[in-house]
């Protein structure tokens, strides 16, 4: 007898390389999907203006790179000593506004020439309540602790969800027509929203997720959300907080992504290249025995012959 039911999951169309390379953008949890790409050595890049929870600045954030539109000096602002934009994360936070500007514009110059080259694009969507700040018409990525009664908070409806998406697929698009876009929502919980806005949040980015990808030619779905909700629905898969998938339930929907969208000969590399990974964090007791200079000197004989055949990976 099985006692759970599990969810079903569309096979990749595209399947992801090694060499091909991912940009990934969005939720905290593409920081669990890029360790594990990291890990892997797949050639990746992670949020480059810091994490993003809703598609609204993640829309923006394309739309400056396929219309070579920079940050200027009205996009950012002092808050507490330091600079930042509404449009990036705290992580872009600077000491003064042309440092942060210098930043916001060689993180959109690294994003625009890395995607022109990529083969995957993911994206994972956190929630569809977003903060407008004062006298502005742009849903923030991050409110940099600036009071919030200087916000107005709102729910974003299924169409505008939706619009949100159709400009990020155009942008991507115009960046390289052959990259393909695989997106997700992230199974982390919202829960300052509240249970039930965190739940109607969600459905939001669910609904319109699901019309917008029937229309689609390039952008595909990965269902994060429905394995944690349905197949891993157990405190015990969640991180101390109970908000976060914990490192169990990360492991299992990496398995489950692997199997669907990397290729076979990936995932035969992932394997090789995990034991060396392992070796490689291994601590000796004794670092100038002649058995560690022998297992060092194995290591590196399966070091070079995975570099020889694929000499974008690298180890450090």
């Amino acid at each position: 007898m099985d006692f759970r039911t599990k969810v079903p999951i569309q096979d990749g169309a595209h399947k992801l390389e090694h060499a091909g390379g991912v940009f990934l953008i969005g939720s905290c949890f593409v920081e669990n999907i890029g360790a594990k790409l990291e890990w892997f050595k797949f050639k990746n890049l992670q949020n480059p203006t810091g994490i993003i929870f809703h598609p609204s600045p993640i829309r923006r954030f394309f739309q400056r790179l396929s219309n070579e539109e920079k940050f200027r000096e009205e996009d950012v602002f002092e808050f507490n000593g330091g600079w930042q934009s509404l449009e990036a994360h705290s992580d872009m936070r600077r000491d003064n506004h042309e440092e942060c500007l210098s930043d916001l514009n060689s993180a959109l110059k690294q994003s625009r020439e890395y995607i022109q080259n990529t083969s995957h694009v993911i994206i994972s969507l956190g929630t569809a309540w977003g903060y407008v700040y004062e006298g502005k018409d742009n849903i923030a990525a991050n409110c940099h602790k600036v009071p919030q009664k200087k916000f107005t908070k709102e729910l974003s409806s299924i169409t505008e969800i939706i619009n949100d998406l159709e400009v990020i697929d155009h942008s991507v698009s115009q960046l390289n027509k052959n990259a393909s876009i695989i997106f997700t929502i992230s199974p982390v919980r919202h829960l300052k929203d509240g249970f039930t806005e965190n739940q109607l949040s969600k459905s939001h980015l669910i609904a319109a997720l699901h019309q917008f990808i029937e229309s689609s030619r390039s952008s595909y779905y990965f269902p994060s959300y429905e394995i944690m909700m349905d197949e891993l629905r157990d405190y015990r898969f969640y991180a101390g907080d109970m908000l976060h998938p914990s490192k169990l339930a990360v492991d299992y929907i990496w398995e489950l992504f692997s199997n669907n969208w990397l290729s076979k000969s990936s995932i035969s590399l992932n394997s090789e290249i995990d034991k060396i990974q392992r070796s490689l964090a291994h601590s000796p007791r004794a670092e100038n025995s002649t058995k560690h200079r022998k297992f060092l000197t194995n290591l590196q004989g399966k070091i070079e012959e995975i570099q020889k055949k694929h000499p974008e990976i690298t180890f450090s």
